[in-house]
């Protein structure tokens, strides 16, 4: 019930003032100004509101529950944000579970293989700085910061196409319905396997050349390991 009282609380605002103007502009003469509402009387018309529903039974229903059933899980999402090692070692236990499930059922080959495609997918994005230096050189008219290319050049951040958070929550929840779909006969498709992980390994090794290529042609990093380190000093120090 008061969840319900917070979510009007604008528009029952806006309604007692509407009601305490109208009531003095009915007294006042066509010509004058209607003054606003003082405080006492905007107490006394949400008094008078209060009363009026407070036989009003609070919200329920399935909406309802599936909208605070979104709320704690986003705010649970939001709870794991800093923990990323804790993170990445639930997702490797995960894919753990996931192949072991594979190996010993000899199937859903199909299933696997495009949990690969789309994992690489989001490992390219996750790769890929968000403002293209090549889309760059074709489109001037872009005002998103761009990566330096020579040493005099102003330093900007590398921005990511795809965030961590957002590459790992992908990836898991990826997994997790892979991993679902294999308790479902109707998922596991009949097909010659090593013909798919051929497939995968080259298509695994063209892309990531190229985006090698592109790293190494446009000078950027896409992580942090052996990047330098600046230590914080304070002005007007000896």
């Amino acid at each position: 019930m008061r969840v319900g009282w917070r979510q009007t609380q604008v528009v029952r605002s806006k309604r007692v003032e509407f009601t305490i103007v109208l009531a003095k502009c009915l007294n006042k003469l066509p010509t004058q100004r209607c003054p606003p509402p003082n405080r006492v009387e905007r107490r006394n018309v949400e008094f008078q509101m209060d009363s009026n529903n407070a036989g009003l039974p609070p919200p329920s229903g399935l909406p309802h529950q599936a909208m605070m059933l979104q709320r704690r899980f986003q705010k649970l999402l939001d709870d794991t944000t800093p923990y990323y090692i804790y993170r990445w070692v639930f997702t490797a236990v995960v894919v753990l579970l996931y192949c072991l499930r594979v190996f010993t059922v000899q199937g859903w080959y199909i299933v696997t293989y495009a949990l690969g495609i789309y994992l690489l997918n989001l490992f390219l994005a996750f790769l890929t700085p968000k403002f293209d230096p090549a889309l760059e050189e074709l489109d001037k008219a872009d005002e998103g910061p761009a990566l330096p290319m020579k040493t005099n050049d102003e330093f900007r951040p590398f921005i990511r196409r795809l965030p961590e958070f957002k590459f790992w929550y992908s990836a898991t929840r990826a997994i997790l319905i892979a991993f679902v779909c294999t308790f479902f006969k109707f998922f596991d498709i009949p097909v010659f396997w090593p013909i798919l992980l051929m497939y995968f390994l080259v298509l695994f090794t063209i892309t990531m050349r190229r985006q090698i290529m592109h790293m190494v042609k446009y000078r950027y990093v896409p992580w942090n390991f052996g990047k330098k380190k600046y230590a914080n000093t304070k002005h007007g120090s000896k």
